[in-house]
Parts: structure tokens; sequence; C-alpha cells
């Protein structure tokens, strides 16, 4: 087994084309096609998580948070990113993170605090925009139904539960053929017609170039005629945050108290409370300061995640409880989530949870 299987399987869920422009994701350090002796997964990658990983013979660290952030123009272990960067080269360990990619997928972060949280009915808060792409072309009318159901093989014509139509109407095409050309479609310089049928179907961003490699592939032109546009429709399966419900609507601090102990949390920073029962939550793993106003547009009854600064907690305008619970609490079940997904997909190969402890805040 290869490090791209790993990351292969990871990237069905999170696809590395959603991490927010800002991210650094993907295979930071290694070579996809290096042999796996195993995986240890954790939520950031420091010293002691390479340790662990050379002491249960881990060649592969599989890190929510991105070791390497921004540009590095020296390696000097100055400091404890180049340490681990260091360390990890001189040892063979690969590092791969995928973080924003995660947080955007219905599958990841935020849903995870859903399940723990114990919220039905979940929606993403704050879709992803420019998720969706359409692609038209046309194809001789004897080959058209072989494109088709080549493309949908290679994952267009549906976005998450839901299948687009393809709409096809007939017309006549005009090409010349040149030296090159294939003798059974045209010959050099002289003008043929075809009868074609218009091909339009949508798909996800991420799939692109899977599915212009299968155009290619199986249009009978060697010149294929296409056009690919994005679309404003949302889709509400990709994106950041995610509001749901609870089974049965709860009061405000026992709602808070079942929150810190579930959560682990040492303590929670909330805004004032406004005495009346917790139904709707919205949830945001990480720093979560910007979406206030999507939470109390959604109509929550709270809003958790973390890093809200002094000014922010205002923002509640008493339409909702914001409740800061750490940012490494906010997210500290997604090791687990790796761990399941990995293990699901490989179960007889060694996937191991840290049992590192990476939060760097204490509490008296």
């Amino acid at each position: 087994m290869t490090i791209r299987d790993i990351t292969t399987c990871i990237e069905e869920i999170a696809p590395l084309n959603y991490a927010e422009g800002f991210d650094n994701v993907g295979l930071l350090i290694g070579d996809y096609t290096t042999k796996v002796s195993g995986v240890i997964v954790t939520l950031d990658t420091l010293e002691n998580i390479v340790d662990e990983a050379i002491e249960k013979h881990c060649n592969l660290i599989v890190s929510f948070h991105p070791i390497i952030f921004s540009g590095l123009k020296k390696l000097n272990g100055k400091n404890y990113v180049e340490r681990v960067i260091l360390k990890a080269i001189k040892n063979d360990i690969a590092i791969y993170a995928m973080h924003t990619a995660l947080d955007n997928s219905f599958q990841g972060v935020n849903a995870k605090i859903c399940d723990v949280l114990g919220i039905e009915n979940k929606k993403i808060l704050i879709p992803q925009k420019n998720t969706i792409k359409k692609l038209t072309t046309y194809a001789p009318k004897d080959n058209a139904e072989e494109v088709r159901t080549a493309l949908f093989k290679a994952g267009a014509g549906n976005i998450g539960n839901y299948d687009n139509c393809s709409y096809n109407t007939q017309g006549f095409g005009t090409y010349r053929g040149n030296e090159d050309s294939n003798p059974t479609i045209g010959k050099k310089g002289e003008l043929h017609t075809e009868e074609e049928t218009f091909i339009s179907v949508i798909f996800e961003k991420h799939k692109e170039k899977n599915i212009l490699n299968t155009l290619f592939k199986t249009h009978p032109y060697e010149e294929v005629a296409y056009d690919i546009v994005p679309l404003d429709n949302v889709n509400q399966e990709i994106g950041i945050g995610m509001v749901g419900e609870l089974a049965e609507e709860m009061e405000e601090v026992t709602f808070l108290n079942l929150l810190k102990n579930t959560m682990n949390a040492k303590g929670i920073r909330h805004s004032k409370l406004l005495n009346k029962p917790i139904k709707k939550v919205a949830v945001l793993g990480g720093s979560g300061s910007f979406a206030i106003e999507n939470a109390i547009n959604a109509n929550a009854d709270i809003y958790i995640t973390s890093d809200i600064k002094y000014h922010e907690f205002y923002k509640a305008e008493n339409k909702l409880i914001i409740a800061d619970i750490g940012h490494y609490e906010s997210e500290q079940f997604t090791k687990n989530l790796l761990v399941e997904i990995l293990t699901k997909k490989f179960p007889n190969f060694a996937i191991i949870l840290s049992q590192k402890n990476t939060n760097p805040i204490y509490y008296l």
C-alpha cells in the first residue's frame, strides 16, 4: 500500500479542491509512491508526534492542521516548525494534511461535532460558492450515447444525492479534416456535415480533470469542441459550518453543561443567556467569528465555535448565544473521524490514533 492509496481514501471524503485559498493542504513532506508501513493520525504535527510515529513504526503522519502553513526560507531547526520538518525528513516520515478541505466536507469536522452532540437534520451553514460546473459538447449521433454514458461513469450528471438532467437535441455540425484526421471521420480539406447530439451535464469541480480525460478518450473527434462554465447553483454538501436540531429542546444552562462535559472543555466563554430553550444549534470547528451572522440568519439558538474576541460577543445582539469552547476542544474529535474513515477502508492495516494531546493552551 502506498501513500497515494491512503490519501485517495481521505480525498473521497474531503477533496483538496475545496480547501480555502489561504490553506496549505496535501502531501507536505514525502512521495506519493512510498510504501506505507503504518499511519498515525493526529490533530497537529509536533516533534512528539514524529517521535510517536518512529516508536510505532509509522512512516506516514496524517495531520488535520498543516505543519507548513506559510513560506519557509531556511531550515535551521530554530523553531518548532523547522524542527518537525527536519526530524520527519531525517527519519523518512511523510506528512499529509487536509485542514479546510475536511472543514468544507459534509462528512467532515462539523459533522463529527454534530454527531458527538446529538445534533440531527444537519445542513451546511455556509455553502461554498462556485463548486458546480457545467460541461456542454456535441457528439455524432451514433456516438452520443457512448460519450454520455462514459461521462456519467466519470462522475458527471449528479450532485450530492441528486441527478441532473442531460439535455439532448439534435443538430448539424460541420468540420474540415486535415492530413492527420481519422479517415473515417474527415479527409484533408473536405467539408463534412454530421448529424450531432448536444450533451450537457453538471459536475462537482473536483471531478473536472477526470471528466475531461474521459471526454477526450471516448469522443470520436480528434479535436473535441466543448465548453465548461461555473454555475451559481449552491451545492448543499460542500461548505463550512453546520446547523441542525437537538432531538429535544433543552434549557440553556443544561445544554451548556452538556456541551462542556461532552467536548471536554475546561471552560466555556459565552454571550448573554436569553432565557429561552435551546433547540436549533449551529457549529463551526476552529476559528468561527466570521460566521456569527450566518448562525443568526439560520435562526440558531446557540452558535458553538472558538477564538471569539471580546467585541465579537456583542454581535450576538440578543438573538442567539455565542459559545466559545476553545479551538482544540472544537476540533479534537477530528482525528477520531479520520481513523474511522481509514480503518473502514483498510481494516487490516495499522491505522493508529495518536495518544498525544497537542493542545498548546493550559488552564488553572
